[in-house]
């Protein structure tokens, strides 16, 4: 891959919200990713995972979604900005980005959602102490889930 393609994936990534884009062409491969200001650097592998069972019944699922949004504990909530599947850390067997009980400070990462092949952080939208972690690892999300609830 020449150069000024390189340049013009990293124009892209630059005017895009995206954290990491990955190109494949034959036997190359070029992987860019950013760090937000002031957040951390994630350096995030490529995962293969088996694909998750799909749910029977959309109906379950949202009624489900519906009651455990009722049983949130108090605090700040943040939500899927995306659908994807949530890895809590960054590489199989890396220890998870927050637990429950953890300091956390705005802008830092709680976790990743790949979607397309694209691994994008998720991070707090508020300083504090996480309450409960809503979402497990390898589990596939939609928007608007609530994942974190930050107190």
């Amino acid at each position: 891959m020449d150069l000024r393609k390189i340049k013009k994936l990293i124009d892209l990534l630059e005017e895009s919200n995206l954290a990491e884009l990955e190109i494949k062409e034959g036997e190359e491969v070029v992987r860019l990713s950013r760090v937000p200001k002031g957040g951390v650097a994630v350096a995030a592998a490529p995962v293969m995972h088996a694909p998750a069972p799909v749910a029977a019944a959309p109906v379950a699922q949202a009624a489900t979604a519906e009651a455990a949004a009722n049983a949130l504990p108090a605090g700040h909530v943040v939500k899927a900005p995306m659908v994807g599947t949530f890895y809590a850390s960054s590489t199989p067997g890396a220890p998870a980005f927050v637990k429950v009980g953890q300091q956390v400070k705005a802008g830092e990462t709680l976790g990743i959602i790949e979607a397309m092949k694209m691994f994008n952080q998720i991070e707090a939208d508020v300083a504090g102490t996480v309450q409960a972690i809503l979402v497990d690892n390898g589990q596939p999300v939609e928007f608007d889930q609530p994942m974190f609830v930050i107190a």
